[in-house]
């Protein structure tokens, strides 16, 4: 399950000699590339057992991490990775929420409530755009144009509109009239904005109606039935279940769900 971030990973590895036994190394070096390329090499020691070795890494940026450690004395190598949460990873139902509508009380079984939960979160909002109120930075390569169109709706606000060329225009977000549903942009006195441009935005829905809410508690609960749903019966599944195909989510989404997120003929990022 993916860490938080500035939480502390713990690294392990086993080093074995070409006949595949556990044996203590010369010398045990773990290297951690993050995701922007650079790297750290935190401490490693052998535990207690013969062979295993552990170090721990606290984590600094989001985003997948590669880990290799490299054995002396004999050779032995050994990659893996592990996954980082951005700070404040969108959710559309809380954590305590989510434990409720799971009957999963357990501290134990956060982890895996949490990755459900963050993949529901990302399903609810193919169908909806942002729902959970985010910062979105956008580069828009355009020339003299009469409306720039914002990538992800609904828009709450605009934060910036500056120049991506030296000696370029920017533009005060409050001389800029913003369509929340649309996302169009355009100048309040009728002029035209000069590209290309970089846009910051906040986005999302900062009341999440009850239809939203509602679909993500029966997507979540779907998923967590289909794939994290420890012996549970795969005969009798009743209309909870029943899917249809849909473009870039396959069958993971019940019927019941997509009803809940489009209650009217407006399509996906209306509801």
């Amino acid at each position: 399950m993916p860490y938080d971030l500035g939480a502390t990973a713990r690294l392990t590895a086993e080093c074995r000699n070409p006949g595949g036994a556990l044996v203590t190394a010369a010398t045990a070096v773990v290297t951690v590339t993050l995701p922007d390329g650079t790297t750290a090499t935190p401490a490693a020691a052998e535990t207690s057992t013969v062979g295993s070795y552990r170090a721990d890494y606290v984590t600094a940026a989001a985003g997948r991490h590669t880990v290799r450690w490299v054995f002396t004395d004999p050779a032995h190598a050994y990659t893996d990775s592990f996954d980082v949460r951005e700070e404040a990873p969108p959710t559309v139902l809380s954590l305590q929420d989510a434990k409720e509508l799971l009957k999963k009380q357990d501290p134990a079984d956060d982890p895996l409530v949490r990755f459900w939960l963050e993949a529901s979160t990302f399903a609810v909002e193919y169908f909806t755009g942002p729902v959970v109120v985010r910062t979105v930075t956008e580069d828009h390569q355009v020339g003299l144009v009469r409306s720039l169109a914002l990538r992800k709706t609904p828009a709450i606000s605009l934060v910036s509109v500056t120049s991506l060329q030296d000696g370029g225009t920017d533009y005060d977000p409050s001389s800029l009239h913003l369509d929340p549903v649309t996302g169009a942009v355009t100048r309040k006195d009728g002029g035209q904005l000069l590209g290309p441009l970089q846009t910051v935005y906040r986005a999302g829905r900062p009341i999440i109606p009850a239809n939203i809410l509602a679909g993500a508690q029966l997507i979540l609960q779907h998923l967590w039935r289909t794939n994290a749903g420890p012996g549970r019966s795969q005969r009798g599944m009743d209309d909870f279940d029943v899917t249809e195909p849909i473009p870039g989510l396959g069958y993971a989404i019940p019927n019941r769900a997509v009803q809940m997120l489009n209650p009217s003929d407006d399509g996906p990022g209306i509801a």
